[in-house]
């Protein structure tokens, strides 16, 4: 890996945070940003925080950016959606960041550490490595990819950056640490060896037809779309609708399957490896035709799913869309279920008299303490190491999301090697490792 980058020194980051003179089109300029006018700059110096761009502002991205101030500063912002990054501005900053429509005039400002990025998931993979090239260190929200192909470029130029990569699953983090008690008492043996994880994400709503009509004057609609296909402008294909389009998600499968397939993986001991046959069923709301939906009004990404994921040893991975939300993990000598509520069975009810020995909870956390998400993030940024939701783990666990989405969508079987990355024996299959992109935002690593 490569050498890390240093950090800014504290000269350069008070030219940054005096600056007054004009960005380019579309932002605002610089006041003077200091810790006395900013209440969550509190227990650090100032110039011991990092400084950090949020790109996209919607509500996932702003609420990331809140947990972020305890620990760092928001001083700059980036939206398609100008509403967004305004009130981005006044929420986050007290109206002292900077704004921007391009996220890539944000990646121009040298003294910024790090960048949250919150925008739609078509979006994550070009502005990650636009970023990690920029220098940066990058926490960016699930699902972290809209392809295979993208997770296999994001893990390279990760590796070739040498960058700090958080994902934003937090359930790895989540303050109750149910589910890091759950790897826990899996890796102290308390259910045996792991032989099968049932994910229950839920399914999704449908919805349509949908009326076309004028983009308002707050949203760049060409650039929201990106790598997209150019459509008409319906309301309900973008902000907190976009995820049941496969033209810019992959509806539940990978929304809520980014945080239990994770957790799977988890469980199984699988983050650097993969399922080799995929199979399942499903219900989408629209009818298809060679895996394509065959009408563009209406939500497209499957309501319903029941999938199989098979590895090599026989161990299992089922994502179903039924049942209640959360992880059954059956082993040999037992099973555990837990959720973001609860956390039952045998091995937990044993605690009391069989508590987990000292140090087995920081030791699945990777040694370090467990302690809120984006803490881990910033904590990582300051002694270069491996953040609890990393770029590589996250990949393996999506390309199994990524996959049951080829199955169901195809209607057959998907044979893939882990090893190699690649679905194998099927052509026509293969070829959906990767989408078209449109000319302009092609992503490439």
């Amino acid at each position: 890996m490569k050498k890390q980058q240093a950090s800014p020194t504290s000269s350069s980051r008070r030219s940054f945070l005096k600056s007054t003179s004009a960005l380019a089109a579309g932002s605002v300029t610089i006041p003077y940003f200091f810790a006395q006018s900013n209440p969550t700059c509190h227990a650090r110096e100032k110039n011991d925080r990092p400084l950090l761009g949020l790109i996209g502002a919607g509500g996932q991205g702003t609420h990331d950016a809140r947990r972020a101030r305890p620990f760092a500063d928001i001083v700059a912002i980036a939206d398609a959606d100008e509403n967004h990054a305004n009130r981005g501005k006044q929420q986050l900053s007290g109206g002292n960041a900077a704004t921007f429509r391009d996220y890539r005039k944000l990646l121009e400002k040298k003294e910024i550490d790090a960048v949250i990025i919150g925008t739609p998931d078509h979006w994550h993979t070009r502005i990650c490595i636009d970023a990690l090239k920029a220098g940066k260190d990058v926490y960016c929200e699930k699902p972290l990819t809209l392809t295979i192909e993208e997770g296999q470029i994001l893990c390279r130029v990760v590796k070739e950056t040498g960058r700090v990569f958080q994902v934003g699953t937090q359930q790895r983090s989540e303050p109750a640490h149910l589910f890091l008690k759950a790897i826990a008492l899996i890796r102290e043996g308390r259910i045996g060896e792991v032989k099968k994880v049932q994910a229950a994400i839920g399914g999704a709503p449908q919805g349509g037809p949908f009326k076309t009509g004028d983009p308002p004057q707050n949203l760049d609609w060409d650039l929201w779309l990106g790598q997209a296909p150019s459509v008409e402008y319906r309301r309900e294909r973008c902000h907190g609708n976009f995820r049941w389009w496969y033209e810019y998600s992959g509806g539940k499968m990978t929304d809520w399957g980014a945080h239990h397939v994770d957790i799977a993986h988890w469980a199984l001991g699988a983050d650097d490896t993969g399922p080799v046959s995929v199979e399942g069923t499903s219900t989408h709301p629209v009818p298809f035709e060679d895996g394509m939906p065959t009408k563009d009004d209406s939500y497209n990404t499957a309501t319903q799913f029941h999938v199989n994921c098979k590895f090599a040893d026989g161990r299992e991975i089922v994502i179903r869309h039924d049942t209640d939300n959360g992880c059954l993990i059956e082993g040999t000598r037992g099973r555990i279920f837990v959720n973001r509520g609860k956390l039952v069975g045998k091995a937990v009810d044993e605690l009391k008299e069989n508590p987990l020995p000292e140090g087995a909870i920081e030791k699945a956390y990777r040694g370090k303490k467990p302690g809120y998400h984006m803490r881990n993030f910033v904590e990582c940024m300051k002694d270069r190491s491996l953040p609890i939701s990393d770029v590589f783990s996250h990949h393996r666990a999506l390309t199994t999301c990524h996959l049951a989405n080829i199955a169901i969508r195809l209607g057959r079987k998907i044979n893939w090697n882990p090893l190699a990355e690649k679905i194998v024996g099927d052509a026509e299959a293969a070829a959906w490792v990767r989408r078209e992109q449109r000319k302009g935002y092609e992503i490439s690593g």
